[in-house]
């Protein structure tokens, strides 16, 4: 891992942009003297790292207190898409623009991109936590279905804070049962590109013995900041104590 740039905010956060070979990452640091929890944050299908509703999320829980990392994974943000990639992403926004059913052009776009990032993801996961003032266990918050194989697939995550979970790919609805760590999912009762009832059966379908829904009206991208002010509670206990003491969400 290489840091190629870094900037104090002034609310005291460190933001550090880095790179860990081809994949592009910002690491922001709350100023604490002892190791803070890691909390990965990911945006939903592909938006880039630097996303304005992803960077003040990002602030806002480091001036909690936690560590946040974000990267652009493979085919995502800033990171080089494919010609094939592009005409299914211009497949997919006509088709809705239309009231087409879209599902096997979602699978075919969003089902890839989950393979191809949660490598990546592990693999940044990995050089964070060997880095000094950072420390486990880990957090999880954003896009649903990659935040669905990584709690399946990566023992490190603790706790996950998921956004927007109409469309999910077949695999990862399959995996949902498996989920087993405490969930904070949020659902905005109008968004117009994740289906209502998807995300409810999908909800239901998590393991979890510890997981709460909560659901705001309005679009996609009307989630209100309390939200993100709640996350961050969520987060401190569940990473902030021993897994066995930590109890609902």
């Amino acid at each position: 891992m290489r840091f190629t740039s870094e900037q104090r905010l002034d609310d005291g956060v460190l933001a550090r942009e880095f790179t860990l070979g081809e994949i592009p990452g910002t690491l922001w640091t709350p100023e604490s003297a002892a190791p803070v929890p890691l909390v990965l944050m990911a945006h939903n299908n592909g938006l880039p790292r630097r996303d304005p509703r992803l960077v003040a999320r990002a602030r806002h829980t480091a001036a909690h207190g936690h560590a946040v990392a974000t990267i652009d994974a493979a085919g995502c943000g800033d990171r080089p898409r494919s010609a094939a990639d592009e005409e299914i992403r211009a497949e997919l926004r006509r088709a809705m623009r239309a009231g087409e059913p879209v599902d096997a052009i979602f699978e075919s776009l969003i089902g890839p991109l989950v393979e191809r990032a949660v490598p990546e993801w592990r693999t940044t996961l990995d050089a964070l936590l060997a880095l000094p003032g950072i420390g486990s266990p880990v957090g999880y918050s954003g896009w649903t279905a990659l935040g669905i194989r990584l709690a399946v697939s990566e023992p490190r995550i603790a706790a996950a804070g998921l956004f927007a979970g109409g469309y999910v790919p077949r695999a990862q609805r399959a995996e949902a049962r498996q989920v087993t760590v405490p969930l904070l999912v949020l659902v905005q009762w109008d968004d117009e590109g994740n289906p209502r009832q998807r995300a409810l059966d999908l909800f239901d379908a998590f393991g979890s013995e510890h997981k709460t829904l909560h659901a705001n009206l309005g679009g996609h991208t009307g989630t209100p900041w309390f939200e993100v002010e709640d996350g961050g509670r969520f987060f401190d206990r569940h990473l902030r104590r021993p897994a066995h003491e930590a109890t609902g969400t």
